[in-house]
């Protein structure tokens, strides 16, 4: 076992040299003694198209089964169409198989206990259950149940965004999970999409799945002024961050992007709290709200804020509205009810 692979936030590695077959089921086989001692029995599990995926995925699910957990399977998505799957089916935790905007050799696990992510000394006790191979012992094997969260997470989305007829957007997928939901839910609400990389294939052909990085942003650029529209978004490889260009092609660094954000959530909850990290100091001049600092996985939680921002292009917002990561409708809406460009 490499003990370099438990990191703060999630475990990951480059999956053929860290993740052999028995160690993902021990790790499996860990989360389900983890959660079993919690009182958890009922958990969430996806992955998304990396090569490596599949293999990871069969092994950790032994590893669950024997733990006696009863895995509601929702297959290859975004990762968060996995965090909705365990709100919205009221699960009791979940495990997103990815390696996010890594590289295609790399894969990895991020957990999630009740309602909130795993992270710090819970990700480095699962380590220490490995090691000491202190494990449930159940009498009985768990259950694997797959099931579509797609048409419920659809549903959610059109129920929450109004329609904006027309609006060009060019989308770039990075040939990661966001390309088969992002894009026919942009349309669904009447987006005129312009698609790049919209086939997820885990070797990640045309770039690099990181949008955070300006060099993976440049067919993006070009999409949108050759097209005209009105803003380009491009997705990591499990769509749970974005990268954004304006009207010219020009990079919306993450900050900017809260600015805007805040201003359509301010104008829905005028004076509502949002948590901010130390990085986004100028959010605090922002007029309108009352921002505050807290650890950023816990932060909108304790304060009840509803959003948050991260530099490298994540925001996170409070469960009971669509998480932004895909949800990229009601700030398209705000600025075409604006009536200007981003």
């Amino acid at each position: 076992m490499n003990p370099q692979v438990f990191r703060q936030y999630d475990i990951r590695g480059v999956a053929d040299r860290d993740f052999d077959d028995a160690f993902v089921e021990e790790l499996g086989l860990a989360w389900a003694t983890t959660l079993a001692r919690g009182g958890k029995s009922r958990l969430g599990l996806g992955r998304d198209c990396r090569l490596s995926s599949d293999r990871l995925h069969r092994s950790l699910l032994e590893g669950l089964l024997r733990g006696a957990m009863e895995v509601v399977d929702v297959g290859v998505v975004p990762t968060p169409l996995l965090y909705f799957s365990i709100a919205h089916w009221k699960l009791d935790g979940g495990v997103m198989i990815t390696g996010s905007h890594n590289a295609p050799d790399y894969n990895g696990f991020k957990l999630v206990f009740g309602q909130g992510a795993v992270f710090g000394s819970a990700i480095q006790e699962l380590g220490s259950l490995i090691e000491r191979r202190a494990f449930v012992q159940p009498a009985t094997r768990g259950r694997h149940t797959p099931r579509s969260v797609l048409s419920d997470y659809r549903s959610h989305v059109l129920s929450q965004f109004r329609p904006c007829p027309g609006l060009k957007v060019a989308v770039d997928a990075g040939n990661g999970c966001a390309g088969p939901v992002a894009v026919p839910l942009m349309q669904a609400l009447g987006l005129a999409v312009e698609p790049l990389y919209t086939e997820m294939d885990g070797r990640f052909p045309n770039h690099h799945p990181d949008p955070t990085v300006e060099a993976n942003m440049r067919d993006l650029a070009a999409a949108v002024k050759r097209s005209a529209a009105l803003v380009g978004i491009a997705y990591d490889g499990d769509a749970d961050r974005i990268g954004v260009v304006d009207e010219t092609g020009a990079l919306v660094r993450g900050d900017e992007l809260l600015a805007i954000f805040a201003r359509a959530l301010l104008a829905e909850r005028p004076g509502g709290p949002a948590c901010r990290s130390a990085k986004n100091g100028q959010y605090a001049r922002n007029p309108g709200g009352m921002p505050g600092r807290a650890q950023i996985r816990r932060g909108p939680k304790r304060s009840r804020a509803f959003s948050h921002p991260l530099q490298d292009g994540r925001h996170r917002r409070r469960q009971g509205r669509l998480p932004p990561r895909l949800g990229t409708g009601p700030r398209l809406e705000h600025r075409a009810g604006a009536g200007d460009a981003l």
